[in-house]
């Protein structure tokens, strides 16, 4: 097996190819880890959570965020680390010669080598919108803006997926004037419309000037500012962050020269992973598929099982779960109100606000809401989204309920340990129960049993 691209989902599929036996050779043309560990998920977490501490000493900030990363890297992703594995690593730029052959070059050095199996796994890099003037201004994107020293005072972010808004809080949080454009109507595109609202007014509350369905035309560069404008407004920037998505990395592997297919958007898999060349594979963001490091190893676990054990896996393509890791976190898994509607599916809503959980009063974390839509009757879960403190981790438990086709009964009934934030999910599950109760059941068992007290009436069911 030779994998190309040693991100997160280049590292699994080497890790596991030698485990089941293939020699295994993986090439990097820079660092591995990849984005995870170097611009993506390690860095932003960390300066998240020196931003959530409101740490003032920003050059010493991101001194310790490149440390951390630095650390994971020595720990788990160090070419040493697969070596004494069994993995040979390979530092260079690789291109297919054909089917079967890719050439290697590292400096003036090349050489060709042969394999029964590939796996692409070369990533993404940032995508440029098309704003007029963007190419002849200075800007940063994930991959320069955890190597800057001095904070921005006032930074400019275009994009309001994922990463501009868990930066555009860190930066505020850290003493930056934060702006932040996206062209949607709504930040985090997709996501649930009533958790984003009130998302959106806790970034607001931290300074966060949140600019929706605005697209921004040109920018340009004045003097030590620059200038951005939209159709009806013009702001003056310290910094320009730009994160508007990624673009797959294809353009210098060959892939016509193997036969495999591509576009704009990656290279196209079937559920097994697998490209349109019976021996080649495709995992993590390459694919264009997701953009997440958890999708990106669980593609490389299906690619390997079907490659080297010739074991029919197929891609979980619903049940990929997502966190956004601001302060409250948003967390879903599943469908959305939205796609629901579309589809044409009935569904229950279920909500059990933060304000209401008594580890999350202890601890003085009360904004948040726990929502999750169900089957009318069966309350088998057909998605949730929590905003709160520990989302992610709560979320675990709805990601395993959705897969298995679990029910909100199934849930309740497990005993959760109080006072946990996970008893919030049991409470959200409990109310299935309430609206279920029969009523009229229980009003004649009350009369033929003698019971003096007074059946509450149960909310109204919450249909759509």
């Amino acid at each position: 097996m030779i994998v190309l691209g040693g991100g997160a989902a280049g590292l699994t599929m080497s890790a596991i190819a030698t485990r089941l036996g293939a020699k295994t050779l993986l090439v990097e043309q820079n660092r591995l880890g990849g984005d995870c560990t170097w611009t993506g998920c390690i860095p932003s977490k960390a300066l998240l959570r020196a931003a959530h501490a409101r740490r003032t000493d920003f050059a010493q900030v991101m001194a310790d965020v490149r440390a951390v990363r630095q650390r994971i890297f020595e720990d788990a992703d160090a070419p040493e680390v697969f070596e004494r594995a069994g993995v040979t690593v390979q530092r260079g730029t690789a291109r297919f010669l054909n089917r079967n052959a890719v050439e290697i070059t590292a400096g003036s050095k090349s050489q060709h080598v042969t394999s029964r199996y590939f796996t692409i796994a070369t990533g993404a890099t940032p995508r440029m919108p098309p704003v007029k003037g963007l190419d002849a201004v200075s800007y940063h994107t994930t991959d320069t803006i955890f190597e800057i020293t001095d904070l921005p005072a006032c930074l400019g972010i275009l994009g309001g997926g994922f990463a501009g808004v868990e930066l555009a809080q860190a930066f505020a949080r850290l003493g930056s004037t934060a702006i932040l454009w996206e062209a949607q109507a709504q930040i985090l595109p997709g996501a649930d419309k009533e958790l984003v609202q009130m998302l959106q007014a806790q970034l607001e509350q931290d300074g966060v000037q949140v600019n929706p369905g605005t697209a921004v035309t040109h920018v340009s560069e004045e003097r030590q500012h620059i200038s951005v404008s939209t159709e009806h407004a013009n702001w003056h920037v310290d910094a320009l962050l730009v994160v508007t998505g990624k673009r797959p990395a294809v353009q210098k592997l060959g892939l016509k020269a193997a036969g495999v297919k591509y576009t704009y958007r990656g290279v196209p898999v079937n559920r097994r992973c697998r490209t349109n060349v019976r021996h080649i594979y495709a995992v993590g963001d390459v694919t264009g598929r997701y953009q997440f490091t958890h999708a990106g190893e669980h593609m490389a676990k299906v690619a390997a099982a079907n490659a080297l054990l010739k074991f029919p896996l197929s891609i979980d393509t619903s049940g990929i779960p997502s966190v956004l890791f601001t302060d409250p976190e948003l967390a879903h898994v599943g469908m959305t109100e939205a796609v629901l509607l579309r589809k044409g599916i009935r569904y229950q809503v279920y909500r059990f606000p933060y304000d209401r959980l008594d580890r999350a009063i202890v601890d003085e974390r009360p904004c948040g809401t726990i929502k999750v839509l169900s089957k009318p009757r069966t309350g088998k879960i057909l998605g949730a989204t929590i905003l709160g403190h520990a989302a992610g981790e709560l979320l675990c438990e709805f990601a395993l309920a959705y897969r298995h086709g679990l029910t909100l009964r199934q849930i309740s009934d497990t005993i959760h340990p109080y006072p946990t934030y996970a008893l919030g999910v049991r409470r959200a599950a409990d109310q299935w129960y309430v609206q279920r109760a029969p009523t009229r059941m229980i009003r004649a068992w009350r009369g033929l049993r003698g019971f003096r007290g007074q059946v509450p009436a149960t909310d109204p069911e919450e249909i759509v």
